[in-house]
């Protein structure tokens, strides 16, 4: 069972899905995720890009992000995150789940304009040997100029995006995150 480590929330627990394409990020990766953004998340609009059950996103709002946009396919765990939310208390105007595919769910998300100060993807590892989930975010320009984005990626996978700048990288066991960020504006 998946936990919440700190903040407003902490010690809850979140209901999880047995299913073959949900594979949630480890504690120890989140607790390395959230410890490396500790100063950065209070106040934040974060986006959980491939949602899952609700592990990062309602990590990041029990941490004091303000609003949180997660995006999910599958209908098993759309139900299961939002009984996670409602069954921790997380107030409805604090966050919005989208059911849909992420691609087309960035795009409409442009469109009505949101911008993300953070945005964190754990895609199916499948998906990053043919298709770079950075591309959208870039070409739609969700993040804001001094925001991050962090992807979650097998550690023997070699990801390279050239959309944004990659400032850290952190391997626990055999997962890593990238932390990218927009390339400096030239003046």
């Amino acid at each position: 069972m998946l936990r919440i480590y700190a903040g407003l929330y902490k010690g809850r627990k979140l209901k999880s899905v047995n299913h073959p394409d949900l594979r949630p990020t480890t504690s120890r990766l989140k607790v390395a995720f959230f410890d490396i953004i500790q100063e950065e998340i209070r106040e934040t609009i974060f986006l959980d890009g491939f949602g899952g059950t609700g592990n990062i996103g309602i990590e990041a709002l029990s941490r004091g992000a303000e609003y949180v946009v997660f995006i999910e396919q599958l209908n098993e765990n759309v139900k299961v995150l939002q009984q996670n939310l409602d069954k921790i208390g997380v107030p409805s105007d604090h966050y919005r789940i989208i059911k849909g595919d992420y691609n087309r769910s960035i795009i409409q998300l442009a469109k009505s304009g949101f911008k993300f100060d953070i945005i964190f993807l754990d895609p199916p590892y499948s998906l990053l040997e043919y298709a770079n989930p950075l591309k959208v975010i870039y070409k739609r320009n969700v993040l804001k100029d001094d925001g991050i984005a962090v992807l979650e990626r097998p550690q023997e996978l070699n990801f390279d995006s050239k959309y944004f700048e990659c400032y850290r990288t952190q391997t626990l066991g055999r997962r890593s995150l990238d932390f990218f960020r927009p390339f400096p504006k030239s003046a």
